[in-house]
Parts: structure tokens; sequence; C-alpha cells
């Protein structure tokens, strides 16, 4: 009998939406539908499953965090500028209990110093950032190693 497909809830913050038009030179070409649709391939190599979604509202990206914890076996989350700022969605990400890996398309240590911190990074199980969409991509074969790993 095969193991059950891990699920694995994929959620982008403020501005992602704009990935492809939104400074080429920093974030890439790649549109986040590109990269969505790449993850799903991905996932089912990986004997899992995503589902993907965007805000550029706070409140969504923590009431989609907090309904997780009963559909999800783990998160990849691009906080986006909340990254920096949000206690609120840290405390969603620690309140959910799963496993979640923290992604970025550039690097933020390269980066103008407010993006240096990231408050959202020390509730979650790795971060990956700096190598552009395949952040996504490393991100989630971490996830998913982590998850089987662990049972």
């Amino acid at each position: 009998m095969a193991a059950p497909t891990k699920r694995v809830l994929v959620l982008n913050g403020p501005n992602l939406n704009l990935l492809g038009t939104r400074e080429p030179d920093v974030y890439g070409s790649t549109t986040l539908g590109d990269i969505e649709k790449a993850l799903k391939d991905l996932a089912k190599g990986l004997g899992a499953s995503v589902e993907c979604r965007q805000s550029n509202q706070e409140g969504e990206l923590i009431d989609w965090l907090h309904d997780a914890r009963d559909s999800f076996d783990g998160v990849v989350i691009n906080p986006g500028g909340l990254t920096h700022t949000s206690v609120s969605l840290r405390d969603g990400i620690a309140a959910t209990g799963l496993p979640t890996v923290e992604v970025h398309i550039s690097n933020t240590q390269a980066r103008e110093s407010f993006r240096h911190e990231s408050v959202t990074a020390a509730v979650c199980i790795g971060s990956v950032i700096g190598f552009g969409k395949n952040s996504y991509a490393l991100g989630l074969r971490a996830l998913i190693d982590y998850l089987n790993a662990t049972g």
C-alpha cells in the first residue's frame, strides 16, 4: 500500500501576485502562476500535493494558516514584506503547529537593512532565500524530506 500523500499549503503574501512584472531585476520575470505550476509538478514527483494561495491581506493569510491545521501536513510561505513586520503572522505560523518553511526569491540579507531581519523565521523549521524562483522548489523539497523523516 502506498504511503498517504503529504499535503502542503503554499502561501504567498503581499505583492507577490505581481511577480513577472514587479521589479524584474530583483524578482525575475517568472510569474506566480508559473511558480505554482512548477510546484504542483514537483510535488507529484515527491509523492505530495500542493495548494497555492496568495493574498495582499495579512488577516486572510492568518485565517488560511488557522484552517490549515486540520487539512495540511506542512506549509511553505513567502510572507513578502510581512516577513519583517508582522508579529501577528509569526504568531499565526506558530499557532498552527505545522512545520513551515519560509522562502524568499531575493537574498534579503543582500538588500536594504530593514529586510535583514525576519520575525517569521524563528517559528519556521527553516528558510530558503536568494535562489530566485528555485527557492520555492528547494523549500518544498526540504519540507517533504522533513515530513517523511518525522513520520
